[in-house]
């Protein structure tokens, strides 16, 4: 019988995807296209509310892909700005 995700590892897998998602647009940004961002603050939203609903304990152990997210995007606005 498969495994069931526990809530910590799909919010895990979300913010992997929105790495992804994120890794995209920049690259597409660097490629000199320009990117519609407006749906990435709207799961952004959504990935926030899904961190605060977990425990103090699985939040902690997500801090590092969290952070990890955090540079991505601090990336992402920073190639924004010079294009």
């Amino acid at each position: 019988m498969p495994k069931t995700a526990t809530h910590a590892e799909a919010v895990h897998a979300a913010i992997e995807a929105m790495g992804g998602t994120v890794a995209v647009a920049r690259a597409l940004v660097e490629g000199g296209r320009r990117v519609d961002l407006e749906g990435l603050d709207r799961d952004a939203a959504a990935l926030c509310a899904a961190v605060m609903a977990l425990s103090p304990e699985d939040g902690r152990r997500l801090r590092p892909a969290l952070e990890a997210l955090l540079r991505q995007v601090d990336g992402l606005t920073a190639e924004v700005a010079r294009h």
